[in-house]
């Protein structure tokens, strides 16, 4: 199959599906995004953009926007509770540049969403539709049929060459087009707010990204001073059972030890009753593809956000798929191939944000030893610790050859 016919429609329009979108048309590919809600819908949350994903943002030429809406900490100040000065401060800033290659910062969601809607706008050959009503998907010998019922009702239909789920962790595409598993809640829910800078508490610093840890529960608070922000996340546990809630609360309650701690009292005040909380689910599973149907990010392998990694395996995801996908006859193989090389992976990764979650909620006497470890590690220790992480080159971990035609790109 030429490149000139290849068409390949992706579910959802969040950071996993435009990231997808951009490579496919940078290759050539026509690509057809749909989308359930009316609107981008990436907001009211941060994320971190570590070296290993953000080589990949700047091959696909967004390395001017994301510094423009981005912001690199210096470093990251880890109190355990009850702590008044940080156990130790990892390095970040320059340090991560000169390690990996490229900058290790910080974001809002709607930020990241936004730069690549407005990078795939400037593509021909991508077509975004939002308030997507209903599709349907049938694999066959040459591809795959899709039928569209689009926002005004009206329907389309087209023979693709793939169809590949990126709509996240309630994936419809893995549940319903694979036979694939839901979701499963951790137990653990994410209270997220951002806060004015100017009413920030003077206790945590401006240039830092700020990690807390607590019996049972953690937080993370890091700047965004081009939206004039602080982004802040409070992990604690909650019942399955009190997750459906007539009036959901605006507001965490910890369970509070004897001894307070005047960092989290601080956090909690700053937020008042404006946090709202996300469950934490995950997937695990082995199916990723049948025929020309395949899965990235979330709706593959949702995992704990504990290593901050969600959105990066998503954009190495597409790193390894696209170029697989527009050198392959046919989609079936490459979609395979994809979760050959990937698997093992995330994997790897989803382990260590749950040993992550372990380690960060963990309560005294235990915690001496946890200290201890990581005050030896010093403020350099993470860089050789997680060199497999951020150094990993995912466009090069397959051989997959270059379409041989050139871009084509123009302006929606």
């Amino acid at each position: 199959m030429s490149v000139d016919g290849r068409l390949i429609y992706v579910a959802g329009a969040g950071i996993a599906g435009m990231t997808l979108a951009l490579a496919l048309a940078k290759f050539g590919a026509t690509v057809v995004v749909l989308e359930r809600n009316a609107s981008l819908q990436e907001a009211g949350a941060g994320l971190q953009v570590s070296p290993n994903g953000r080589h990949i943002l700047n091959h696909l030429g967004l390395e001017r926007p994301l510094a423009a809406r981005s912001f690199e900490p210096e470093g990251i100040d880890i109190y355990p509770f009850g702590a008044r000065r940080p156990l130790v401060t990892l390095e970040l800033g320059q340090v991560m540049r000169e390690r990996f290659g490229a900058a290790y910062s910080v974001m809002h969601r709607a930020d990241l969403a936004d730069v690549l809607h407005k990078a795939c706008k400037r593509f021909a050959n991508i077509d975004i539709l939002f308030g997507v009503r209903a599709y349907d998907v049938e694999p066959h010998a040459r591809g795959v049929a899709v039928l569209v019922e689009e926002a005004d009702g009206k329907t389309r239909s087209a023979n693709a060459f793939a169809f590949i789920g990126a709509d996240g962790v309630h994936s419809r595409t893995r549940t319903d087009l694979l036979g694939g598993p839901a979701a499963d809640y951790s137990g653990m829910a994410a209270w997220r707010t951002t806060i004015d800078e100017g009413q920030f508490p003077s206790l945590f610093s401006r240039n830092h990204t700020t990690v807390l840890w607590g019996p049972g529960y953690h937080a993370v608070t890091y700047p965004l001073p081009t939206r004039g922000e602080v982004n802040a996340v409070l992990f604690t546990r909650v019942k399955a059972a009190d997750l459906v809630r007539e009036a959901r609360p605006t507001a965490p309650k910890l369970p509070w030890a004897l001894l307070p701690d005047r960092h989290f009292a601080a956090l909690l005040a700053a937020g008042g009753r404006n946090w709202t909380y996300w469950p934490a689910f995950t997937v695990e599973t082995p199916v990723w593809h049948k025929a020309g149907i395949g899965l990235i990010g979330d709706a593959a392998h949702a995992m704990l956000p504990f290593q901050a990694q969600g959105a990066m395996m998503a954009v190495e995801d597409v790193a390894v798929l696209a170029p697989l996908l527009m050198a392959a006859d046919d989609a079936a193989p490459a979609l395979a191939r994809y979760a050959d090389v990937r698997q093992p992976r995330v994997r790897k990764v989803q382990a260590i944000s749950r040993s992550n979650g372990a380690a960060f909620h963990m309560e005294w006497p235990f915690t001496l030893g946890r200290d201890a470890v990581v005050k030896a590690q010093g403020p350099q220790g993470h860089l050789g610790r997680l060199d497999w992480l951020y150094g990993h080159d995912a466009a090069g971990s397959v051989d997959a050859p270059q379409p041989e035609k050139p871009l084509r790109t123009g302006v929606n």
